[in-house]
């Protein structure tokens, strides 16, 4: 089968016929969330999935027991759809993870029965990666180190969102732990004996409210206090704050980190508290953009019918861990729309992932990821430009 029209036809047909199917793993996932490295339940049913559609599976991966190698076909290229899981603590999907990685497992399971006849031994391999605690900024970081992209060509997947953006830009991210030590006494009967560990964390707040004024636009830094002491009579000899820091490139995010602990510093010193700064986690790279990639996704929009809304460069940035697959293949992130106006992280954005706008979302993502995938496993013209874009 050499007809890329052909082709594509028969993965629309095949994604139709398992809607039904595909909602109801979605809706499933809603009902039953799981958070970061505990999506049991969530795993084995992907994989479950997938496995019947005839994808060798390896599950346990990157020394994390949720996430998954699923592969059909062998030989280059490598083309990887990134399914995520996870959902946040108290709100279930809140981040519409359960559309998020459904649509890539259901545009593999479509992909798998249009291209019986297409995808021979050695022509081209199809993955889908499980990719576990995207709210923890790890799953795929711990993939990358395991070797488990290195042989792979390309990446994608797709988020919901209030709008359908094809281009989407995350920031780089730090998170920091700032622990200041001071010294206990009586509040009101010996308060010049104590030294006021929750003083220095305040001050820490100040100067970075100060700070912000000094700061590129693209620069974000917010925190909360994690610790403030044990009772309002005694001089916190203890307090904890956690930072996130976060820029759309490397230089700048340093830069800021020092400034950052240039505050926590000055507190400490002002306040005669001793102070550390601590890493949490690793380091969430920019998200590096590929324009031949994303104008192969705008292709698969106008085949279905469907066109991009326009949106300011770094309106409503974050921050994910897909931002340093991206810095080693090209990879794309595209958002689904749910409707205008509802926004991710919220109980409203979890409720509305199984309404009937979530539900059309979906399948918009199965069918965009399928069409994106058939283009570069298909034509090497394509894949060949947009690995030129990653060169650049």
């Amino acid at each position: 089968m050499n007809d890329l029209a052909e082709i594509k036809n028969n993965f629309i047909n095949a994604a139709s016929s398992l809607e039904g199917k595909l909602l109801a793993l979605s809706d499933g996932f809603y009902k039953d969330p799981e958070t970061g490295l505990e999506e049991h339940r969530t795993s084995a049913a992907m994989q479950g999935l997938l496995k019947g559609f005839g994808f060798t599976v390896e599950s346990g991966i990157a020394g994390m027991p949720t996430a998954f190698r699923a592969s059909l076909g062998s030989g280059a290229p490598v083309i990887a759809l990134l399914a995520e899981m996870d959902a946040l603590p108290g709100i279930g999907h809140g981040c519409g993870h359960n559309i998020a990685g459904t649509a890539s497992i259901g545009a593999a399971a479509a992909l798998s029965m249009a291209m019986k006849d297409g995808l021979k031994p050695g022509q081209g391999t199809l993955l889908v990666l499980g990719t576990p605690a995207e709210e923890l900024g790890k799953g795929k970081i711990e993939m990358i180190k395991a070797g488990v992209f290195e042989k792979v060509d390309a990446a994608m997947m797709v988020h919901g969102s209030s709008k359908r953006t094809v281009v989407k830009h995350f920031l780089g991210l730090m998170r920091l732990r700032i622990v200041f030590r001071g010294k206990a006494s009586h509040a009101s009967a010996y308060p010049e004996e104590g030294i006021n560990a929750l003083d220095a964390v305040i001050q820490t707040f100040n100067s970075i409210s100060a700070l912000r004024q000094q700061l590129r636009t693209d620069v974000r830094v917010h925190g909360i206090i994690t610790d403030g002491g044990k009772a309002p009579n005694i001089i916190p000899e203890r307090s904890e704050a956690e930072f996130y820091v976060r820029s759309k490139d490397i230089g700048e995010l340093e830069s800021v980190r020092r400034r950052v602990v240039n505050c926590a510093e000055g507190a400490a010193k002002a306040t005669g508290c001793a102070f550390e700064v601590t890493a949490v986690g690793e380091v969430n790279y920019p998200m590096k953009l590929n324009a031949a990639f994303a104008d192969v996704y705008r292709g698969a929009l106008s085949f279905i019918g469907l066109s991009e809304h326009p949106e300011p460069a770094l309106l409503a940035a974050g921050s994910s861990d897909i931002g340093n697959v991206s810095q080693i293949i090209p990879t794309i992130h595209p958002h689904v729309p749910l409707r205008p106006g509802i926004n991710i992280h919220t109980r409203e954005f979890a409720d509305a992932t199984v309404s009937p706008d979530g539900h059309r979302a979906l399948m918009e993502g199965v069918k965009t990821l399928g069409l994106t995938a058939v283009e570069l496993l298909f034509n090497p013209a394509t894949l060949q430009k947009i690995k030129a874009d990653f060169s650049r």
